[in-house]
């Protein structure tokens, strides 16, 4: 007998992404940052070491300092998005912490799509955006042994 078809493959086929790529976050200002794709993550995390709140019409807002740049906490920006949520969500380490949740779009090649990102100091940590399973479910396969499948943003160098 013969099994019925698999109907939870999506329709069109999947891009195929690396393990770390370089995205933007354009709805936040965020032209590049190097992104961790994470599969045994299942919400995606931004580096926010300096988080403060207030209202608008009502609505709970953050205010936000992001460092996109690995190693460099000299380079920072100031983002601002409406409180989407607040979770419990618990680290790689086993830590349970309530953070903010955003909701906001990410940029990869010419394929932009929503998330929600949570808000958390993650300074110890070597990438200041981790994706996880949840951005890219039902989107994206990732090849684990492959990164930068989107290229590599040209830098200017200091003089």
């Amino acid at each position: 007998m013969n099994a019925p078809p698999d109907t939870s493959l999506p329709p069109e086929p999947l891009l195929v992404i690396g393990w770390r790529e370089w995205v933007s976050l354009p709805q936040i200002r965020i032209r590049r940052i190097k992104a961790k794709i994470d599969t045994g993550a299942r919400s995606s995390c931004l580096h926010a070491p300096i988080i403060e709140t207030f209202q608008v019409d009502g609505q709970l807002h953050v205010r936000f300092s992001v460092q996109p740049i690995q190693r460099n906490e000299d380079f920072s920006l100031t983002c601002e998005a409406r409180v989407h949520d607040q979770r419990l969500v618990r680290s790689s380490n086993g830590e349970a912490s309530e953070r903010y949740v955003i909701q906001t779009n990410v940029k990869w090649i010419d394929q932009t799509w929503p998330i929600e990102l949570t808000l958390a100091d993650r300074s110890e940590m070597g990438f200041r955006l981790l994706l996880g399973r949840e951005a890219i479910r039902g989107k994206m396969l990732v090849d684990t042994a492959r990164s930068y499948l989107g290229g590599k943003p040209e830098f200017r160098k200091k003089k």
